[in-house]
């Protein structure tokens, strides 16, 4: 049964990565947040962890260690008109990529998909497993 506890482990470390993927990509245009200054693009870390009691079977799934911000600096561009600029006409921006957030979400989601057919084949032989021992 650790296999649907890997299986599972996956699934939701890959929903929490789409999520964030989701809001740097829904705020890449954001100038001003709460804390000040532009949105600061998040990334989540992963870490594996033991799926049983006994650790020495090796059988390790994985789960979401933190979700850090980026270190990398705003984008500084020249727009004058902006509501936030500064005095010298310049507006910070998130340093978000969105052609590169997109493609995190694609492999995240290949990630996620993979997981469901490995879920789903593991569940089938047991199905399997068990009409046999009805026999």
């Amino acid at each position: 049964m650790d296999i649907f506890k890997v299986s599972s482990s996956a699934l939701e470390s890959q929903r929490i990565r789409m999520n964030t993927i989701a809001s740097n990509m829904a705020n890449s245009r954001t100038t001003r947040t709460e804390a000040g200054g532009p949105y600061v693009k998040k990334n989540v870390v992963f870490q594996t962890m033991p799926v049983n009691a006994k650790a020495s079977e090796g059988l390790d799934g994985v789960e979401v260690s933190g979700v850090v911000e980026s270190t990398k600096p705003p984008i500084v561009i020249y727009e004058p008109g902006h509501p936030d600029a500064d005095e010298n006409g310049y507006v910070s921006m998130p340093d978000i990529n969105v052609i590169e957030e997109m493609t995190n979400m694609m492999m995240a989601l290949r990630a996620y998909e993979a997981n469901v057919r490995a879920f789903n084949i593991s569940k089938g032989m047991y199905q399997k497993a068990l009409e046999l021992g009805r026999f």
